[in-house]
């Protein structure tokens, strides 16, 4: 039944459920838990009960931790207004998480600097735009803060580079970077990664996560031309091999998957 809702769906559902059974056991037992106490028996039975449903490792300490983080929250006497305005920030930076199960994720300096290697040399010429138009076109799904764009806009200033993000506070951010920081061959727009259509370039970038790589390793192959390049990073397509990986030495010890189509 799980497998059919959300993640951040089932995990309030098996909040809820840890909540009334640690009520019924508390009854049933006559224990008398102080609030914190209370609050971590619901953690631990969450946690649990997260881990029996499947959802991935990384909602464990979510679950575990959501209950008393409430309850000491509520102890400090901390204003409504300071929880409006941390949810209203977290809904503009993750916007269509809950849609898309795609979080925002920060790729590192290393992963923008290996990129640069797989990008087409300057001596290939005229990329998707068609015959006359020097210069290659790269698409970063689900751009971020922009920090790819940019510094690939700097460091290789014959490329023509476009981002797409769909959360609202990070593509504000992106737009004004590159606005800001004077980039002509760069622009973001916001909106869906499922709008684009991937023919019109020579290079599309991925970081996302698992739950959207099948549909679109789909639409790059319908639509991405020979010659052309798929990069996801981190994130493998089911059962499709890369041509070639790349290891990068950073804090997550990232990989770049490639396809060459």
């Amino acid at each position: 039944m799980f497998k059919k809702l959300p993640p951040s769906v089932t995990a309030a559902l098996l909040q809820i459920t840890a909540v009334a059974l640690t009520l019924l056991s508390v009854h049933l037992f006559g224990l008398h838990p102080s609030p914190l106490a209370f609050a971590l028996l619901c953690g631990l039975l969450a946690a649990s009960l997260s881990r029996l449903a499947g959802l991935a490792r990384w909602w464990l300490p979510i679950q575990l931790l959501f209950a008393p983080a409430l309850i000491l929250m509520l102890a400090l006497h901390i204003p409504p207004g300071f929880f409006l305005a941390a949810f209203l920030i977290l809904l503009a930076v993750y916007w269509s998480t809950f849609r898309t199960q795609v979080p925002l994720y920060l790729s590192s300096e290393k992963v923008w600097r290996a990129l640069e290697h797989l990008l087409p040399s300057p001596a290939s010429g005229g990329g998707a735009g068609g015959e006359g138009k020097p210069g290659f076109r790269f698409i970063d799904l689900g751009s971020g803060l922009g920090g790819v764009l940019t510094h690939l806009a700097s460091a290789r200033s014959d490329g023509r580079y476009a981002g797409v993000e769909s959360a609202p506070l990070p593509f504000l951010w992106s737009w004004l970077r590159i606005k800001l920081g004077g980039y002509r061959n760069c622009n973001v727009r916001w909106g869906s990664i499922w709008d684009d259509d991937l023919a019109q370039y020579d290079v599309v970038f991925a970081y996302l996560s698992p739950v959207p790589m099948e549909r679109l390793w789909r639409k790059a192959r319908a639509e991405m031309r020979p010659g052309t390049v798929f990069i996801s990073s981190t994130f493998a397509v089911p059962e499709q091999t890369p041509h070639e990986t790349v290891q990068v030495d950073d804090l997550h010890r990232s990989t770049l998957l490639v396809w060459r189509m």
